[in-house]
């Protein structure tokens, strides 16, 4: 078990060196859709790239999540399959949003042998959704 400061230097090690060896910027925040982003996700169990929609205003959130759901065939068919699609994803914190994500299981960061494999995951899976988002990004953001 670690302690916390372990755990800490562990996770920055952990991007440190996910970034030497992906060096580019990602997208994650920069969408121009407020409260829609791209994110990296790793513990001690599994690795995750995921689209949250934050959205305050339900009808706004519930808009661009059916934009999603709308190209969900051509997003699994062409970019990732096996994505898992949430409506109503609760955080710990209590905040409902809507979630989209791709998983692999069975790996964490505290195990530096599974770091290659994780990084290869993000760089393939987030490459894909940042190019599925660009391909489509005018129609996602037209919910007028």
């Amino acid at each position: 078990m670690y302690s916390r400061e372990e755990t800490q230097r562990l996770k920055q090690e952990f991007w440190v060196a996910f970034a030497q060896k992906y060096p580019r910027k990602w997208v994650l925040y920069d969408t121009k859709i407020k409260d829609f982003s791209f994110k990296f996700y790793v513990d001690n169990k599994k690795a995750q790239v995921i689209i949250d929609i934050e959205n305050r205003n339900d009808e706004k959130r519930s808009l661009y999540y059916e934009k999603l759901v709308a190209l969900k065939d051509i997003l699994e068919d062409e970019y990732i399959p096996d994505l898992v699609f949430e409506k109503n994803f609760t955080l710990e914190n209590g905040k409902t949003i809507s979630r989209i994500w791709v998983e692999q299981s069975g790996m964490g960061v505290s195990n530096r042998n599974n770091w290659d494999s994780i990084f290869d995951f993000f760089n393939a899976k987030m490459s894909a959704l940042e190019l599925f988002y660009l391909d489509y990004d005018t129609f996602i953001k037209d919910i007028e």
